[in-house]
């Protein structure tokens, strides 16, 4: 597929150029085909500052024609992946790289749009309180003509220790004072976009339902909670499931554990309860992946849970506090048979899961896009092409492989043939 652009100049623009700065500059996506409501349908896409914009006024209130029309070569064109949990990728450690994390978060950002990635959230291990109260204030809150930072995932230092996977013991805590050890711990709570602890560990039953009407998304996880542990964090607040499998009791059919929310009838009323999977074809068997897909599709969430070595050769590198060593495709803490983080792009996972579940490809692109934004409370401006969305956008082929990403109308990657 050759995506070509043109200005009402005629003079031929490469798709990786920066489109003329003004706001008003009138974009139409042609020859395309768009991942919009549920389904893929032929029409053009029409972007003006930075949104996607209802062509219909553009034709009869303003009367105006497109500044430059970009043919797509019969491309599908999906909103831009969303990455609720990524430790760091090409050579960069969220956790570990203090000294250099906003030149580590910035590498990052713009290595990601090459998968299609044009949001994520960033991710800390468990680690000390002085790493936390150093790195969170240092995240940019943006990166030029890279992904997105939607807030910080701080994954623990509140877990339970016997499912600490890669976290280091040592730095495991409990929350003994409420809401003032959290923010004793972290330094600020402001930069903090999910929680994710164990709700075995945490007493207080006040704690969840403060953190999210702070705006924070509590995640489950690592965690030994049973099912009604479970249950009684989802009733007061709790919304997502930290990589569904992983770091957790397996399921049992007398007590299935965090497995069993999926289909538990205590969830309140019209609350979903998502989950992150891993599907990376090293985490989570393809089996494992069918099974959480047809009991609960609408909470379904693909998760990279890359680590430094995401886009790296196989050697020693670090997660955290811990080093790693990247062997056949897999990460493992050194040393040990350990995994500890995936190295799998996005693009990837989401083609893996598609192929592994036999779902539709529109199902397997809103698992990594509609559903994070829905569990974010952001889908008004991310994870969709409806009017008024940000014009956060991938164009794929057939298979699924990305051939440009684009954010807030610019094309920010483009894969060379």
């Amino acid at each position: 597929m050759d995506v070509r652009m043109k200005c009402t100049s005629e003079e031929p623009v490469s798709p990786e150029q920066k489109i003329p700065a003004s706001s008003q500059r009138l974009l139409q996506f042609t020859n395309c085909r768009l991942v919009r409501d549920h389904r893929i349908i032929h029409e053009d896409l029409w972007v003006r500052d930075g949104r996607i914009v209802n062509p219909e006024p553009v034709f009869f209130d303003e009367r105006a024609k497109a500044h430059c029309r970009i043919d797509c070569g019969g491309a599908i064109i999906a909103p831009g992946y969303i990455d609720l949990q990524i430790n760091g990728g090409y050579g960069v450690d969220f956790s570990y790289d203090t000294e250099t994390i906003e030149e580590g978060v910035a590498t990052v950002a713009r290595g990601l749009v090459k998968s299609g990635v044009t949001s994520f959230c960033p991710t800390l291990v468990t680690s000390p309180s002085d790493s936390y109260h150093t790195i969170l204030p240092r995240i940019p809150a943006e990166v030029p003509k890279g992904a997105g930072i939607l807030g910080i995932h701080a994954e623990g230092p509140f877990i339970n220790p016997q499912k600490k996977g890669a976290h280091p013991e040592h730095c495991i805590q409990t929350i003994d004072k409420g809401l003032s050890t959290l923010k004793e711990t972290y330094g600020s709570l402001e930069r903090i976009k999910i929680i994710t602890l164990a709700p075995e560990k945490v007493t207080d039953p006040e704690v969840i339902g403060q953190l999210v009407e702070r705006g924070i998304t509590v995640a489950l996880g690592h965690s030994m909670a049973s099912l009604s542990d479970g249950e009684r964090a989802v009733q007061q607040g709790a919304t997502l499931i930290t990589h569904l499998f992983n770091a957790m009791l397996p399921f049992h059919h007398r007590d299935p554990g965090l497995v069993g929310l999926l289909a538990s009838d205590a969830v309140p009323h019209g609350r979903t309860v998502y989950f992150g999977i891993i599907s990376d074809g090293v985490h989570t068997h393809p089996a494992a992946l069918r099974i959480a897909y047809r009991t609960h599709p609408q909470g379904l969430i693909l998760v990279t849970d890359a680590i430094s070595a995401l886009g790296l050769e196989e050697g020693v590198h670090h997660i955290g506090q811990l080093p790693l060593q990247v062997k056949q495709g897999k990460a493992f803490i050194a040393g040990t048979e350990t995994l500890c983080g995936s190295i799998a792009p996005m693009d990837e996972c989401v083609r893996i899961f598609q192929k592994a579940t036999d779902c539709s490809v529109v199902y397997a692109i809103e698992a990594a896009t509609l559903h994070p934004a829905q569990c974010l409370k952001i889908e008004k401006q991310k994870g969709t092409l409806d009017f008024g969305s940000d014009a956060d956008f991938v164009l794929l082929d057939d298979q699924l492989r990305v051939l440009s990403t684009w954010i807030a109308g610019v094309c920010v990657h483009r894969t060379v043939k």
